[in-house]
């Protein structure tokens, strides 16, 4: 047999696309090289590895699909290409020397490596750069499976060397595959001189000809050689690298001067032990030390003048892995067959010469042409397309050459139609001749002819027949080397057939053709050509091949992941002989052949059974298989096939005289007997071979539903493998339940819905039951696809948040999870929430409109508020338009005046708008409550303030505006710090969830002169933590500035920012501005304002350190006189420094303060305490210039100042004893309880002293009326209840000093509550300060109904009304803080009503309307989605914004600095969460039950919560269930832990950072669309609906009733099918149409998926009652519909499932997905029809006599009836039968055969026995 002839597919001429690039770039630059280089590479190589393995996103079964991508260099510019298009462009500083990409370390995406002369450069394929200096002279690059390899030389040779000929990227043909450090051998642990020892013993290190970088984050090691069992440095400069492979660790080298090729294989060897005992140990940990690499020489192979040109990785004809050495001076092709084994689970590679063999060749090149779709271990398997030196291109599958290739002649005439016959190319001399080969990429090769031209060309490697192409592939993963490379012959060989000869064949000739040679395999040839077979010479190295001891040595001789591969001989010995020089092959050669190849087909035939898309080539495949099993005489396999398809009992007639060798196995009989008797006693023969085979994928669909199956039914995986050999591969996760770990297996291997809906309903009736009963409540941590295999994307968006951090990772889940889905349901993926801001547009009803204002038009800072998630949190009602109303400062008041003014009238307009404007400036403390955190900014877009006007409009007079006088009123003065309150309240708007703010965003809104806003802004950064965006020098600088706002937010803001950090350079700048740290020498006057701020800020920089200096520092400053021009502010001063000191010991305690005694004392003696102190031991211990500066301290001799030292020394206690139940400290800070003390501390000190006992007495602050009651010391308790009595002695001026003290006491407890529940919204704690506040309101002027004589009365008259006041909104403050973020209604109709009084009743004050202004603002906090935490840093931060010492106006800052008071925003935390349907990705609601841990106050509860909503503290909170009937559950377990709330973005956050994702329950609404639940009654409305479309009567109504459907199921539901569906219901010609019952059963399926949430069951129902339905009318009517008897398979896998559940096999809480009755009348009615069927027991006596079918008179109807009846019943073959009966005959004593054919054919059924009883009893008759 001659070489066929086979013509190039030329695809067109080729150019470097990089060059078009650059002209379509324009006139290049100037400096741009002449020269350039490019290669050519697979686009799977740059894909990860994971990805790659899996073939994702180009199918290696057409990869002419995917285009070549192209890397060009040109000077320092490198252009990457895809196809036609331009990918990626890199421009690098210097010259570029070599390109490679390479897998560098764990890095699961190769990496593009640019040598240039001083530094190697990695890029990513995202465009992120390394860059990496290089410590010397580098020539070349190459890449290794664990790493890079680099080459240097020796002195100083050029920097440079040309571009290598060949590509050094992919020339050995690898696939990436998962990482594994190929070569590693433990047992080696060599003495190699490690480069750490040297440079700990200061020795030089010895330089290394060869270095490798394994990890980018190391720097290139050392290689070491091996020789005579010693490792040393490679220092062999003269071994240039000609080749490495990325997935085998070898190198090719050539050594000039010895004129010698070499093979190294790299190893990974265990550092020495003498490092070990080295001094490295202590320095380096055990695991730390680097890799070290070596290199053993493998092969050499001298005499080669010259190089090789090219090296690369190809496969024998044996499946032997060789490499492959052009030598062109010699013309050959050197072929080294590399040897492999494996011990300990490593691999050792070795070469043995005298297997190596050579071809003539000029140019070659690995292609993939024959087995496009196997792998040989990590390998492709690789052929080699060869240009002899007679200018024939050849193509070679090993040393075998199969065939030659030829130009078509159309090039001649500059035609590239592929359409010419290809006769012209066999017969004419072409004027071209090929003289060359480069760029081959998979099967894609350039062709460089004689006329300077570059041709791009295909070896036709696939057939357009998915057919051919299986069993072609099944062929060579089924078949022995030696048998498929026979098979090779025929199929390459010049053999007349058109199979791969003609590029234009279609399906049908390449099927033909393919069938003709396999039965041509069958046909004994007189000589086959030696040529072909290439058979080995008679000699004793042919001996020693076909020896046992070479077999059994062959047995480990494989490459990692192939076993059992067979030895190299060609064809058995014991079948061939030779004569004259050629072959003949005796029969057992080809029967055998004959039988695997049969076995092979027959596993393919088997898989495509399972694919219902596949029927048409299954029956083609059966024709050929029966041709097959005929010529073979397998009776049982032909009997096999006929039954599947009847019809081809006409053209292949049975034998009963054949003997057939084994039943075939049958793939749905061994799915059917594990269903049936559980996986362990299924029989593993039933199995196709081929399934079991490793990684064999022309069969992977069969495998996959083998190994869910087997899973299901009990079988346990051990590594990756099934009790029966079959391969699975299993996702991570945890599993209960065999249906749990079936799922895992499903996502492992890919096997989403769209695959599950391409099984034969019954088999996948189990694989959906198991998806089903995982469904509700699955494991937490499965991977997302696993959710969306279940129907859960709810669950799947929720774990996708979690873990796709990166772009890139987000891209490579999402394309898994859409292999996941069906099609029709991609519009799920990604689900995004609506933000914020792009929401506001559609809310039309939350508009604010301002009916007063001009132009109805403004800015407010309010206006981004309404957003879906705030709008759904308070429903229909106008409780945000009203905040944003009392809030809004940006518009002109309101003044009530008379129509016609006067004199007196503008007047009283002045002093009417003064009040109104100490409303005003108070108003953006609340504003930035209520806004908090509420916007993303653009970092483009320049930061904007609202306005804050003080003006009025008068209605009464047109709306005409009113502004203060500025003769009266110092307009500027009044607004500096409300200004500087706007702009904080509008950079608090910014969210933090932004990240780290951009200093450059920063700068860019820095104004050229310093104003007040800016300082602001910088504070609200701060708070924010985006100042650390700043550099000292940008600090510095605005320090330099010496404005006094903006130093006070700056310092603030940065304290904030760098909170607990202790940061050394913040805190120098901040000590700048305590002139006590100054040196005595240095006098620097520095304002109280900003020793006020730094103080503060010095306590947030070092919170919680207990630094002991720091705290003699504040301490001092408690006790100092304020060194600024303004006295009136030192209590102010002492105050900052209190609360420093408490900030810096923060619930410290006793526990970490050095000199507690001398701390403690001076605090007591601060606050006046009576004990003795000794201050004089304290000043001995000072420096003489600590000395002189306490010099200045508020005393006089040893008496302190206490109205200025005792709140900040109250406040330092309290914070450092915070919540240490420290009841020295409690006694200590006693609450005055005589006549005397009472007047001897001050009311408001008293109120400080109860707020601070409680705030050390944590666990013991009650929410009851009797706790409150408690803390009043009993004189005062009895003398006020007294005051009631008129007839009281009681004098009026002790009289004021009880009251007093009981307001502030109150007022002190309720502080005390609201700090202790700070937004818990404890309805307990609501209920009991609300009833203070309307005490204390109606103390002022009776306004609401009281509650009797619950408290006392009458307070009013001993007391003055501005205490009320503060008290009265202390009181406020605090519920407001308990309710915070809850808008609770009852608590904003109250402070609404403080906001609005008049100034007679006392509202003027400027602290009081700051007051409600802030209560406002917490209640509403961040628009309803933030609250506060009670965790120590909250507790000190809350307790310095809520200190109760009110300013009197907006420039007060004596005793308390008024930027203190956005420090709450240090307390919140975002534990609002909002649940989003994942269908509709809109914010819906949602019932939750929340669960919180036992504390001291309650034991372990439950309570509901309806979603959005905001969730308790981290600290308590234990579990979250998304409950109701409406959506699927969601179980979230928490472990309470005393942490803050999760921060935006972390990964270990359970609630998205707020977003839960879930997912609506089919045939029930949301409760926006249905609250009350009346219209989830579907079952009544489904039968409405029913009974109008289905009613005969109704059909001139069947409009109304078909809309009824549509609209019903798409508002119960949003699966897309399920609504086509009814949408299909709706169509009028539906209706029209006569069979009523179908449309009863369609409409009856579409109520039950709807109201058991089962859509996929739709598919099901449907085709179970079609196949029903086609078998009656087939039975019935003779109508042949299906010709196949494969439903009925499909009928009884499907009942075998029912039976499985109903048998227990197969659990689930809830029945079967599939009506059990249902299945029950299936199962009924086929057998009816099989029972009633005319002649079938005749055709059935005939069939089992003598093996014959039914013949053609009435057509194909009576075969298919009877192997309809043959599966049903199983009934065997009748060979089988007719042995059973002769052995059972002799012994038979009764005249019944039934009892022992039972037992010989026990799953054969009882109607088929009893009618081969009939049979057999006739024939002895």
């Amino acid at each position: 047999m001659s070489v066929g002839v086979r013509r190039l597919s030329v695809l067109g001429e080729f150019k470097p696309f990089g060059l078009i690039a650059e002209a379509l770039d324009g006139k290049p630059p100037d400096n741009l090289a002449d020269k350039y280089d490019y290669f050519l590479f697979d686009p799977k190589f740059v894909r990860e590895r994971a990805e790659a393995d899996n073939n994702g996103g180009c199918s290696i079964s057409a990869p002419s699909n995917c285009s070549d991508h192209e890397l060009f260099i040109r000077g320092n510019r490198i252009i990457w290409t895809t196809g036609a298009r331009v990918f990626k462009r890199f421009t690098l500083p210097s010259q570029v020397i070599t390109v490679c990409w390479c897998h560098i370390g764990d890095i699961s995406e190769a990496l593009l490596c640019v040598l240039q002369i001083e530094s190697l450069t990695i890029y990513n394929t995202s465009g992120e750069v390394i860059s990496i200096p290089l410590p010397r002279i580098i020539t070349s690059i190459w890449p290794l499976p664990f790493g890079l390899l680099l080459q240097s030389i020796e002195g100083n040779f050029p920097a440079h060397a040309p571009f290598p000929s060949s590509s050094r990227l992919l020339g050995a043909r690898d696939i990436p595959r998962p990482r594994r450090e190929i070569g590693h051998s433990p047992q080696n642990n060599y003495s190699l001189p490690s480069s750490f020892n040297h440079n700990i013993k200061g020795e030089t290190v010895p330089m290394s000809s060869h270095l490798i970088l394994s990890d980018l984050l190391e720097e290139p090691q050392c290689t070491y050689i091996e020789e005579r069992g010693k490792l040393n440095i490679m220092r062999d400069f003269d071994e240039r690298t000609i080749w490495t492979s990325d997935q085998i660790p070898l190198m090719a080298s050539y050594n000039k001067g010895k004129m010698q090729h070499s093979v190294w294989v790299a190893e990974v060897v265990n550092c020495i032990p003498e490092v070990a005992s080295t001094s490295l140990s202590d320095v380096v940990p055990a695991g730390v030390l680097p890799k070290q690499f070596s290199f053993r020489r493998i092969w050499q192979g001298k005499g080669a003048q010259t190089s090789a040109s090219k090296v690369f990785l190809a496969t024998d004809d044996d499946a032997t892995p060789i490499i492959c050495l052009l030598l062109q001076e010699q013309k050959k092709l050197l072929a080294l067959r590399l040897q492999s084994v494996e011990i300990n689970n490593e691999i050792l590679f070795d070469i043995k010469p005298d297997m190596s063999w050579s071809i003539p060749a000029v140019a070659a090149a690995p292609v993939i042409v024959t087995r496009p779709r196997v792998k040989v271990g990590l390998l492709q398997y690789t052929d080699i397309v060869v240009l002899a030196p007679d200018n024939a291109l050849l193509l070679y599958s090993g040393k075998q050459c199969l065939c030659q290739y030829m130009l078509p002649p159309s090039l001649r005439k500059g035609n590239l139609s592929r359409s010419l016959e290809f006769s012209e190319a066999a017969s004419a001399s072409h004027d071209l001749k090929i003289i060359g080969l480069a760029d081959a990429v998979e099967g894609r090769i350039n062709v460089m002819v004689n006329t300077g031209q570059i041709f791009r060309c295909e070896l036709r490697q696939n057939p357009s027949s998915s057919l051919t192409n299986d069993c072609i592939t099944a062929m060579a993963e089924g078949l022995s080397s030696n048998f498929y490379n026979y098979f090779l012959v025929l199929l390459w060989g010049d053999n007349n057939s058109t199979y791969l000869s003609e590029a234009s064949s279609d399906v049908d000739s390449e099927w033909n053709s393919f069938c003709s040679i396999i039965m041509q395999m069958g046909q004994k040839p007189s000589l086959i050509s030696k040529q072909h077979l290439n058979s080995a010479p008679d000699s004793s190295w042919e001996f020693l091949l076909n020896s046992n001891f070479h077999k059994n040595y062959c047995k480990f001789n494989f490459i990692a992941g192939i076993s059992g591969t067979k030895p190299a001989v060609l064809v058995p010995n014991s079948s061939r002989k030779e004569v004259d020089g050629s072959l003949i092959l005796n029969d057992s050669f080809y029967s055998e052949l004959f039988m695997v190849s049969l076995d092979s087909l027959h596993s393919l035939y088997e898989s495509l059974k399972l694919d219902t898309l596949r029927k048409r080539d299954l029956e083609l495949l059966a024709v050929l298989l029966c041709n097959v099993a005929k010529f073979l005489g397998e009776e049982y396999y032909l009997d096999h096939y006929i039954r599947d398809f009847p019809c081809l009992s006409k053209k292949f007639g049975m034998s009963m005289d054949s003997v057939s060798r084994k039943n075939p196995p049958s793939l749905f009989k061994w799915l059917e007997n594990c269903l049936e008797y559980g996986y362990n006693y299924a029989n593993v023969n039933d199995l196709p071979p081929l399934i079991r085979k490793d990684e064999s994928s022309v069969v992977s669909w069969a495998r996959k539903v083998v190994s869910f199956y087997s899973l299901l039914l009990g079988a346990k995986p051990i590594g990756k493998k099934l009790p029966s050999g079959v391969f699975c591969n299993i996702a991570p996760g945890s599993f209960c339940s065999n249906e749990e770990l079936t799922a895992l297996a499903m996502v492992g291997e890919n096997f989403g819905l769209q695959q599950l809906d391409l099984l034969p309903c019954g088999v996948s009736l189990p694989l959906r039951h198991a998806l089903d009963k995982c469904r509700e409540s699955p494991p937490t941590d499965w991977p997302a696809a696993a959710y969306i295999l279940l129907g859960r994307e709810d669950l799947a968006l929720s774990c996708l948040a979690n873990t796709c951090k990166s772009k890139e990772l987000e891209t490579q889940t999402n394309v898994n999870l859409i292999s996941m889905s069906t099609p029709y349901m991609l519009h799920l993926h990604p689900v995004t929430v609506p933000s914020i801001v792009s929401d506001t547009s559609g809310l039309d009803s939350t508009k604010f409109e301002d009916t007063d204002s001009v132009d109805g038009s403004m800015t407010d800072g309010m206006e981004h508020i309404f957003a879906s998630g705030t709008q759904l949190r308070y429903g229909r009602d106008l409780r945000l338009n009203e905040v944003r109303r009392v809030l809004c400062s940006a518009r002109p008041v309101a003044i009530q005046t008379s129509v016609s003014p006067s004199a007196t009238d503008q007047d009283l307009q002045q002093a009417q708008l003064w009040h109104l404007a100490q409303r005003t400036t108070a108003l953006p403390l609340g504003r930035g409550a209520f806004t908090l955190a509420t916007i993303n900014t653009l970092l483009t877009e320049a930061f904007t303030v609202p306005k804050l006007v003080l003006a009025g409009r008068l209605p009464a007079q047109q709306n005409a505006t009113v502004n203060l006088d500025p003769n009266i009123r110092n307009i500027q003065e009044l607004k500096s710090w409300p200004e500087f309150h706007n702009a904080v309240a509008a950079g608090l708007r910014l969210s933090p969830i932004q990240g780290k703010m951009s200093r450059t965003w920063i700068m860019y809104n820095k104004p050229e002169e310093p104003n007040i806003t800016h300082a602001g802004l910088l504070l609200a950064l701060g708070l924010h933590g985006h100042l650390r965006a700043l550099t000292i020098s940008d600090i510095y600088k605005y320090f330099y500035q010496e404005h006094e706002s903006t130093a006070v937010g700056l310092m603030l803001g940065l304290a904030a920012s760098y909170r607990g950090t202790m940061q050394p350079v913040i805190s120098k700048s901040l000590y700048v501005h305590i002139p006590a740290r100054h040196p005595s020498s240095v006098e620097l006057e520095v304002p109280t304002i900003l020793q006020s701020a730094a103080l503060m800020s010095v306590g947030l920089l070092y919170e919680g350190s207990a630094h002991p200096q720091t705290m003699q520092i504040l301490l001092g400053e408690i006790g100092r006189r304020s060194g600024g021009d303004n006295v009136l502010e030192r209590e102010g001063h002492a105050v900052s420094a209190g609360f420093a000191l408490g900030l810096v010991a923060l619930g410290r305690g006793e526990d970490a303060l050095g000199f507690t005694d001398t701390l403690v004392g001076r605090l007591f003696h601060y606050i006046g305490g009576k004990e003795v102190h000794n201050e004089r031991s304290h000043f001995l211990s000072l420096s003489a210039d600590e000395h002189n500066r306490c010099a200045g301290q508020m005393m006089d001799g040893t008496m302190v100042n206490v109205d200025v030292t005792a709140p900040g020394a109250i406040i330092a206690l309290s914070l450092m004893f915070l919540k240490t139940e420290s009841e020295a400290m409690v006694s200590r800070l006693s609450i005055p309880n005589t006549h005397f003390d009472l007047q001897y501390v001050r009311p408001d000190f008293i109120m400080l002293r109860v707020i601070a006992r409680n705030l050390i007495m944590w666990s013991r602050v009650y929410p009851s009326e009797d706790w409150i009651q408690s803390q009043i010391p009993e004189i005062v308790k009895s003398n006020v209840e007294a005051l009631r009595d008129d007839t009281s002695d009681v004098d009026e001026m002790d009289a004021e000093t009880f009251v007093q003290a009981y307001v502030n006491i109150v007022a002190g407890a309720c502080i005390s509550l609201g700090l202790r529940f700070a937004g818990t919204k404890n309805a307990n704690v609501q209920e009991l300060l609300y009833g203070y506040a309307v005490y204390f309101l109606n103390e002022i002027k009776p306004v609401f109904a009281t509650r009797g004589n619950a408290f006392p009365k009458g307070l009013s008259r001993y007391v003055d009304r501005c205490t009320l006041e503060i008290c009265l909104h202390l009181v406020v403050l605090s519920l407001s803080v308990v309710m915070a973020g809850s808008g609770h209604l009852q608590t904003f109709r109250l402070l609404r009503f403080l906001r609005g009084r008049n100034s007679a009743d006392g509202h003027a004050s400027y602290g009081i309307q700051m007051a409600v202004s802030l209560a406002i603002g917490f209640l509403f906090l961040g628009g309803g989605m933030r609250t506060f935490s009670t965790n120590n840093n909250s507790i000190a931060a809350l307790f310095i914004s809520l200190y109760p010492r009110l300013p009197s106006g907006p420039n007060d800052n004596r005793c308390h600095l008024q930027a203190f008071r956005h420090l709450y925003v240090l307390a919140t935390e975002a534990r609002w969460i909002q649940t989003v349907d994942v269908d509709t990705g809109l914010p819906v609601y949602a019932p939750f039950e929340v669960t919180v841990r036992e504390t001291e106050h309650y034991s372990e509860t439950s309570y509901c919560e309806v979603t959005p909503c905001i969730l308790p503290e981290r600290a308590i909170l234990k579990r979250v269930c998304v409950c109701g009937p409406r959506y699927w559950p969601q179980v979230i377990e928490l472990v309470p832990e005393d942490k803050p709330w999760w921060s935006y973005g972390d990964k270990n956050d359970p609630f998205n950072s707020g977003v839960l994702y879930i997912k609506r329950k089919i045939g029930a609404c949301s409760y926006v669309d249905d609250p009350v639940g009346c219209q989830s009654l579907l079952s009544r409305a489904m039968h409405k609906v029913f009974s109008l479309t289905s009613d005969p009567s109704t059909n001139d109504k069947s409009g109304l009733g078909s809309v009824a459907v549509d609209q019903l199921v798409s508002t119960f539901s949003s699966d897309p099918s399920l609504i086509a569906f009814a949408q299909l219901c709706c169509d009028p010609s539906w209706n029209s149409r006569s069979d009523g019952d179908f449309q009863e059963f369609c409409l009856q399926v579409l109520f039950e998926c709807i109201s058991k949430d089962r859509p996929a069951l739709l598919q099901v129902y449907l085709s179970l009652h079609t196949m029903i339905g086609s078998m009656v009318d087939q039975v019935i009517n003779g109508h042949v519909v299906v010709g196949d008897s494969l439903n009925i398979s499909n009928l009884k896998l499907a009942l075998a499932y029912i039976d499985a559940q109903l048998s227990g096999k197969l659990t689930t809480s809830k029945g079967g997905i599939v009506q059990s009755k249902f299945m029950g009348s299936v199962r009924k009615r086929v057998e009816e029809l099989l029972n009633c069927s005319n002649g079938i027991q005749n055709h059935f006596s005939n069939y089992l006599t003598s093996g014959k079918w039914p013949d053609e008179s009435q057509g194909d109807k009576n075969s298919i009836l009877l192997s309809w009846y043959l599966k049903w019943f199983r009934v065997p073959p009748p060979s089988i039968i007719k042995t059973a009966a002769e052995k059972i005959k002799p012994k038979l004593v009764s005249s019944s055969l039934v009892p022992f054919l039972r037992l010989l054919f026990p799953t054969t059924h009882i109607n088929a026995i009893d009618e081969i009883d009939k049979f057999l009893s006739s024939q002895v008759c």
